[in-house]
């Protein structure tokens, strides 16, 4: 994949998951820290937290998945492949349902 792809994918990807975790915050007692960084995002809800790197996803309930955007601006992780917003909303409301 084009690195300036990349780029504009990983960055959507982040805010994306910024947004749904802010959406599902809303109702909860906790609210999500997302940080991005070039090489890996972190999410943290509560004690839980979700990091992610250009070829893995890694849980504190888990641990490492494959992980995967794709030049079609889907994701892969696990044995799942979805679209993006799909994706972020699953994961963001996976962590505030366990929090």
């Amino acid at each position: 994949m084009d690195a300036r792809l990349h780029t504009e994918l990983w960055t959507s990807w982040a805010s994306l998951l910024r947004t749904y975790c802010a959406a599902h915050g809303l109702n909860s007692k906790h609210h999500a820290v997302v940080e991005v960084g070039p090489e890996v995002i972190l999410v943290r809800v509560n004690d839980r937290w979700l990091r992610f790197t250009a070829s893995d996803m890694e849980r504190d309930d888990c641990g490492k998945l494959h992980f995967a955007l794709q030049e079609d601006g889907t994701v892969q992780y696990a044995d799942v492949t979805e679209e993006m917003d799909h994706a972020a909303e699953r994961l963001a409301r996976e962590m505030f349902a366990v929090s």
